[in-house]
């Protein structure tokens, strides 16, 4: 059965050192919610709040709408895998998964289709008699989530479950774990730094920053339309461009100044007014160095990957300005070459000196 989960004014502090300012958040039942931002942003911290492994020092914890602030950690219906697998090496992979249930005093017959069916779920059925050092870092993982699986919890609740995992395992797991909040449809919250793992498993994106909530919305909402700069900056790979400058004209046709020409946006701006100081925005994949869009001028070529499907460039402006573009295909261009940058004016985004959106 899945749970909403319910945030209301949420505050931690450690003595005087308030880490969680006032945090309103609501997650409907069987949500897939990613907490994502930089390290330090509280995203963790948050996460241990929820699973009663931290006392909330302000604002109230909902399940279902009933308050859980001073409600045991073993009685809110929750499980949680860390960021360590932190299984028993002495124990065989069943024993791993059954501990739990045998000190919580579940009898045999009970436990043992519990564990079949974490074992069937998450493949691992032919791994049941082995012991941990055994087995390989994405095995172990899924033994860690299993260990959650079989207390068929409300709520599933990750803390960076796949970061000593490499590259290729993180991509299956991330797999695994989206399979599974479909098959299950149990609530499920993930806490993770890495905006990627973000963009490819949740319904809805948290970003934290400093303790507070920047935005919350589905992943192609935060990454089409940011609410500010940090927002803009953290969701997306490469990062969006930032090109420091400020406003030539307003009306019904905006124009910035960039490289020393004046650039037509296209679009309408009342917020601000000639002169004032904003940051131009395009993410990588939307300039090109064809002749189409608006030119944003000539730029000269720092480095080249090579991708296959891919070219990205990295580039430096004539005032100096560093820009990253992700062309499609192999392209016919080298460091040192000089080329023409371009912009759709209806993909860029435009945020004023206090880094809100325009």
């Amino acid at each position: 059965m899945a749970t909403s989960v319910s945030l209301q004014k949420v505050v931690k502090r450690y003595g005087a050192l308030e880490v969680v300012h006032g945090v309103d958040l609501e997650i409907k039942p069987g949500e897939f919610v990613v907490f994502v931002g930089p390290s330090g942003c509280g995203k963790s911290t948050l996460l241990r709040m929820i699973a009663g492994l931290e006392p909330i020092s302000g604002g109230n914890l909902l399940l279902d709408g009933e308050r859980m602030n001073d409600v045991p950690s073993s009685k809110r219906g929750i499980a949680m895998v860390f960021q360590s697998y932190a299984l028993y090496p002495h124990m065989s992979v069943y024993k791993n998964l059954a501990f739990g249930l045998e000190t919580a005093g579940m009898k045999k017959h009970e436990i043992e289709p519990r564990v079949q069916r974490a074992a069937d779920i998450l493949r691992i059925g032919p791994l049941l008699q082995r012991k941990p050092k055994a087995l390989s870092g994405g095995q172990r993982q899924r033994v860690a989530i299993g260990r959650a699986i079989v207390r068929e919890p409300n709520i599933f609740l990750f803390d960076e479950p796949l970061s000593n995992l490499d590259a290729e395992l993180r991509v299956q797991m991330r797999v695994e774990i989206a399979k599974l909040h479909q098959s299950l449809g149990n609530t499920m919250i993930y806490v993770t730094h890495d905006q990627i793992e973000a963009m490819t498993m949740a319904d809805t994106i948290v970003v934290l920053n400093s303790g507070r909530i920047e935005q919350v919305g589905a992943p192609l909402e935060l990454y089409n339309n940011p609410k500010n700069k940090f927002v803009a900056g953290f969701i997306g790979s490469p990062r969006m461009n930032f090109i420091e400058s400020h406003f030539v004209s307003t009306g019904a046709e905006t124009a910035i100044e960039i490289n020393g020409r004046n650039v037509p946006l296209q679009r309408q701006v009342t917020t601000a007014k000639p002169g004032d100081k904003v940051t131009f925005g395009a993410r990588p994949e939307h300039l090109t160095v064809q002749p189409r869009g608006v030119a944003l001028g000539e730029a000269h070529v720092d480095l080249v990957e090579h991708l296959g499907g891919q070219t990205i460039l990295y580039v430096s402006m004539q005032d100096g300005q560093a820009l990253a573009l992700v062309l499609e295909d192999q392209q016919p261009v080298k460091a040192g070459d000089k080329v023409g940058i371009h912009i759709d004016p209806e993909r860029c985004h435009l945020f004023g000196a206090d880094g809100n959106v325009l």
